[in-house]
């Protein structure tokens, strides 16, 4: 399978035994799964968590921008014609064969329309300069997964 930046795809259940990392969505059911996002970096790929609880994130996004200005950490935007929610500060690393399947819809794998994927790609990497600077704004180890995955390459 080619994975691609902006694409849609669902994670194995044994990626999330190997990385054991509380902060990371977990599958719930075969049916419950959460949507991921693809960043393809090199040989890493980064996972963006989709969520359909946009209600429960609007007051949080609220709150950060009444705090700092804005927010580039949850987004709540449209994918597929629907309301979702791009959680990027619950972002992490991950390598090709974790991946279970592309999220299909009408038999083609689903992707993110251009501009949103530039905006997320915006919002990601200002998050991973703001990590380098000393500001962790994600929730998962993501050092200690990617060294995991890198070590996995070797």
């Amino acid at each position: 399978m080619e994975v691609k930046t902006g694409y849609l795809y669902f994670l194995k259940d044994e990626f999330y035994k190997k990385v054991n990392d509380p902060n990371i969505m977990s599958n719930k059911t075969a049916s419950s799964r959460p949507t991921y996002l693809t960043i393809k970096d090199k040989d890493i790929l980064w996972f963006i968590p989709l969520s359909t609880k946009v209600e429960k994130y609007k007051p949080i996004i609220e709150k950060k921008i009444n705090r700092y200005g804005s927010c580039r950490t949850i987004m709540i935007r449209k994918i597929a014609e629907k309301d979702s929610t791009v959680l990027l500060q619950n972002a992490f690393p991950i390598l090709e064969k974790y991946i279970d399947h592309a999220h299909m819809v009408d038999g083609k794998p689903l992707k993110v329309i251009e501009s949103l994927k530039q905006e997320i790609l915006s919002n990601f990497y200002y998050m991973l300069s703001q990590k380098k600077k000393g500001i962790n704004l994600f929730f998962a180890d993501i050092d200690r997964l990617k060294k995991m995955m890198l070590e996995e390459l070797k």
